[in-house]
């Protein structure tokens, strides 16, 4: 079995715990305004590569990763889910740490296929990075050209599966920047369990060369970029607004 592979980093320090080997899968049926790596979009193209051929570099400086383990992101890593399965079972067999960066679009509970894989890859899966873009439904699909409503499902399968999860947003001014879709978050995020991080990242337009590469117009092109102290702002707003929700059903905060 071969997977369509865009690239790979041999030493991430934000993708997960630890010094992370970093997969960028090829493919993602999402179409993010922000989204700095067109080039994953297209499936199909890329490198094909086996399981072996992914992970040579991995095992090969294996004692640098003890204190981490693998990523995959994308594009959409499970778009190519027999695939990721194998990797992670590979993985597994090591006592590998495993992480998957995904936007859940793909989760459907009405397509067997998808639910029988998904319920192979979770138990080899150690912890999620899952992008929320937009609480709110029609922002969202404005934003991505996709509902949220089964990445929000998704976020809800990997809490009854007792998966942990980091939840990642990025804040674009005029998009994502307002106090109201921040505190959704936040109340989202208070009635999951498994949360153990929240991620803010301030929106950048570092990727504006690859769309002018790749001739395709940069939605964004008037949009400045997020500040740090923006991020750290909006970052405060969501966890008030989930300390709240759980301290209004009688929980205890968990995430930092």
């Amino acid at each position: 079995m071969k997977g369509y592979i865009h690239s790979i980093e041999s030493c991430g320090t934000v993708d997960g715990p630890g010094i992370r080997y970093v997969i960028f899968f090829q493919g993602c049926p999402m179409r993010c305004q922000y989204c700095h790596n067109p080039d994953t979009w297209e499936y199909g193209t890329g490198a094909q590569m086996t399981v072996e051929e992914v992970l040579a570099g991995f095992y090969s400086n294996l004692p640098f990763y003890r204190s981490g383990g693998v990523t995959v992101t994308g594009g959409e890593p499970m778009m190519q889910m027999d695939f990721l399965i194998e990797l992670f079972r590979d993985l597994k067999r090591r006592g590998v740490h495993t992480c998957i960066d995904s936007c859940g679009v793909l989760y459907n509970p009405h397509n067997e296929r998808f639910m029988r894989q998904l319920e192979e890859l979770l138990p080899l899966t150690d912890l999620v990075l899952l992008d929320i873009k937009q609480i709110d439904d029609a922002r969202h699909r404005e934003l991505t050209g996709h509902s949220n409503r089964q990445i929000l499902s998704f976020a809800r399968c990997l809490d009854a599966y007792h998966i942990p999860i980091w939840l990642r947003h990025v804040v674009v001014p005029g998009l994502t920047l307002y106090r109201e879709y921040l505190e959704g978050l936040g109340t989202f995020m208070a009635s999951l369990h498994n949360v153990k991080a929240l991620d803010v990242l301030p929106y950048h337009s570092m990727g504006k060369a690859k769309y002018q590469k790749l001739g395709i117009p940069y939605p964004l092109e008037e949009t400045r970029d997020a500040t740090k102290e923006e991020a750290h702002a909006a970052r405060e707003l969501i966890l008030a607004a989930y300390k709240k929700a759980r301290l209004a059903d009688g929980a205890q905060p968990n995430p930092s």
